[in-house]
């Protein structure tokens, strides 16, 4: 039977490429979404053009009760054939370890790392339900993958509450691929910059999206492709990619947003 992927945050951007990654691989694709309603519907007649099946659900991850609702409808969607989940979604609210409110901190932690670990719990119990049948549920045949930021890698004192965030789920990587074997294999990804975030202007993004070793922007369905890779590779797990041109290998002390707004103002103020 084609398996099923579950993917967060699936209507728009990343989560976009990752729906129609996972279906141009063979996989039937259940998209969540919160608020984007249109754009998720919009995925799955893409994918569906596919010629794979699709499903919808929608829901918030911001409490417990309503990850486990998106959960179970994921399951009644893919009929006992889920396969995979990719934890895709992320709240990304700028912030520092000097003016940070706690109550953001608290809704990024349950957005980027409980939800996330949540749903790896879910998928596992799952997992444990249908293994009775070997062919169907084998070692290593349910893939849980986190997406992560190559911040967790090259740290500066920005968005203070999402990299802490992001660092848990970095390290949940490695502790929930140790907890969950066999049936369960972990891995997650840490893009790069790859599309304009917040009061970004497309200037700036212009400029911030080749500060890395390449020099070139960072191709969205690439990092997707990597997700599938992971999800069908059964030799893997535990493992943390950077899919970024080498941005994790380019230490800055500020994020690269204001960074590269400091260059364009002093641009501006001291013209050649």
């Amino acid at each position: 039977m084609t398996p099923w992927v579950l993917i967060t945050g699936g209507a728009v951007r990343l989560g976009r490429e990752l729906c129609l990654a996972f279906a141009r691989a063979g996989w039937n694709v259940v998209c969540h979404y919160q608020t984007s309603e249109q754009q998720a519907m919009a995925v799955a007649d893409a994918v569906r053009q596919l010629g794979r099946q699709a499903a919808t659900v929608q829901g918030t991850l911001d409490r417990e009760d309503s990850v486990q609702a998106i959960f179970e409808a994921t399951g009644l969607a893919a009929d006992m054939h889920l396969r995979a989940v990719v934890n895709n979604a992320s709240r990304f609210d700028p912030d520092t370890a000097s003016n940070f409110d706690d109550a953001a901190l608290r809704g990024q932690l349950q957005a980027n790392l409980l939800a996330p670990i949540q749903l790896g719990r879910l998928l596992h119990a799952y997992a444990l339900r249908i293994e009775g049948n070997a062919t169907d549920a084998p070692n290593g045949a349910f893939s849980l993958i986190h997406v992560l930021d190559q911040k967790v890698f090259n740290l500066n004192p920005d968005y203070f509450s999402y990299t802490l965030s992001k660092l848990a789920l970095e390290r949940a990587v490695v502790q929930q691929a140790q907890a969950l074997a066999p049936l369960l294999r972990v891995n997650g990804i840490a893009p790069g910059l790859m599309y304009p975030s917040g009061p970004q202007s497309a200037e700036n993004f212009a400029l911030a999206s080749q500060a890395n070793l390449l020099q070139q922007s960072i191709d969205p369905a690439q990092v997707a492709q990597t997700a599938v890779f992971l999800a069908q590779n059964t030799c893997i797990t535990g493992a943390r990619i950077c899919v970024d041109n080498g941005q994790h290998l380019v230490a800055l002390p500020r994020d690269v947003l204001f960074l590269v707004d400091e260059l364009l103002a002093k641009a501006q103020h001291d013209p050649l």
